[in-house]
């Protein structure tokens, strides 16, 4: 029987070959390499895993999950003392991959930043290589890619989604190059699952099955679907000494940061708990949500710009934590995209998840919250239908940047 939610559940899906360690990813290894070769290195181990498991698609896999980086676009990009003025350092959120931080990349480019994305250990290759990965290794992941973007910018930008908005304000904290922050919908605090998984930690020594929050089929190219337990524990982990270290020190940085009311991942109340405090002219928060009554009371008080999340003529309930850096054109998550996020029906409710991913078109996006899974079959939604207006936003900030 599998432990679930809180209750025993009679479905047990079995452990299969991505659930072990291939190890290969479960450490950083870029030390002493260029950035141009800690790609190369990378690419290697993905295709070298991804291969060996019989992967479909594997050239698309290793591109998606794979670091990369792209050099800036205009004649006004050069840089007085070294080659480019603006550089941003881009790191995905837990659980993902480079691949969704792709739009913002080339937004960043257009907007003549010189662009580095990096990708964290455990992540990329199979769901297995998450379970002997640190959140110090993730953070030495962050610095070295800073280190080898301050080396050729003038301004050092950073951006992170979810967990890597967490890492990326880690490292301001300690590092004066750092000119700003983009984040968006940023681990600062996670729910009270995770938590638990890192207090039951011990239980995963002496049972293989309990290494694992949830396991899933991990039919997407770029995120993992099965959840290990020490996912969450190395996250738990990373938010309290990130919280310990903001006590006592602020951030004088402009910040551009975004998140959703319904998020099901991270708590939102940390994240504008957190842009509250910071006390930059500079600053913008973006907040989607659904309370109609909410937007009509705070729309005019400038600190925060509401946005609608709902879109009837889309079946968009609300935002959800995995749609906000995503556009609506992306191949693979937009709106005509192959691959449906319908993985909190499984194993439990088959017929509710093959209805999901078999007629993805016929159901309603949103959070996986209790009222939006109350409403009908439900798909996670994987894109941004506001996506534009957050590309205006971001060009703006960009453009007032000090």
């Amino acid at each position: 029987m599998r432990y679930r939610r809180g209750v025993f559940s009679a479905v047990t899906p079995p452990l299969e070959a991505r659930h072990y360690a291939s190890g290969l990813n479960s450490r950083f290894h870029g030390a002493g390499l260029s950035f141009a070769e800690y790609i190369s290195a990378c690419r290697d181990m993905i295709g070298k895993i991804r291969n060996a498991a019989g992967a479909t698609n594997p050239r698309q896999g290793i591109q998606g999950n794979a670091p990369f980086e792209l050099k800036p676009a205009g004649a006004d990009s050069a840089g007085k003392q070294k080659p480019w003025r603006r550089g941003v350092l881009l790191t995905h959120g837990l659980s993902d991959s480079p691949y969704f931080m792709r739009h913002l990349a080339a937004l960043f480019q257009e907007s003549g930043f010189r662009v580095m994305a990096v990708l964290l250990p455990g992540h990329g290759t199979r769901p297995g290589d998450m379970l002997g990965v640190n959140w110090q290794d993730w953070a030495r992941t962050v610095a070295y890619g800073t280190d080898k973007l301050a080396a050729e910018v003038d301004e050092v930008y950073l951006c992170g989604y979810s967990a890597g908005g967490a890492l990326s304000i880690y490292q301001s904290l300690h590092d004066e190059r750092v000119r700003g922050l983009f984040l968006f919908a940023p681990a600062l605090e996670i729910t009270q699952q995770a938590a638990y998984a890192f207090l039951h930690k011990l239980l995963s020594w002496l049972f293989t099955r309990m290494k694992w929050v949830d396991i899933k089929p991990d039919k997407d190219l770029y995120k993992y679907e099965s959840f290990a337990k020490n996912t969450a524990a190395q996250m738990y982990a990373l938010t309290r000494s990130l919280s310990a270290r903001l006590q006592l020190q602020d951030l004088h940085i402009p910040i551009f940061a975004t998140a959703s009311v319904d998020d099901k991942t991270v708590k939102t109340s940390a994240t504008v708990e957190f842009m509250e405090r910071q006390t930059h002219p500079s600053n913008k928060f973006i907040l989607y949500t659904t309370d109609k009554k909410n937007l009509a009371q705070n729309s005019a008080t400038g600190k925060i710009e509401w946005v609608d999340s709902v879109v009837p003529g889309q079946k968009i309930l609300s935002s959800a934590h995995t749609a906000i850096i995503i556009s609506p054109d992306d191949e693979h998550y937009g709106v005509n995209g192959d691959y449906a996020n319908c993985v909190h029906y499984y194993p439990d409710e088959m017929g509710k998840y093959d209805a999901c991913s078999m007629h993805p078109h016929e159901c309603w996006q949103g959070e996986i919250t209790p009222g939006n899974l109350e409403a009908g079959i439900l798909r996670r939604l994987m894109y941004n239908p506001n996506f534009a207006a957050l590309k205006t936003s971001l060009k703006r900030f960009i453009d007032n940047l000090p």
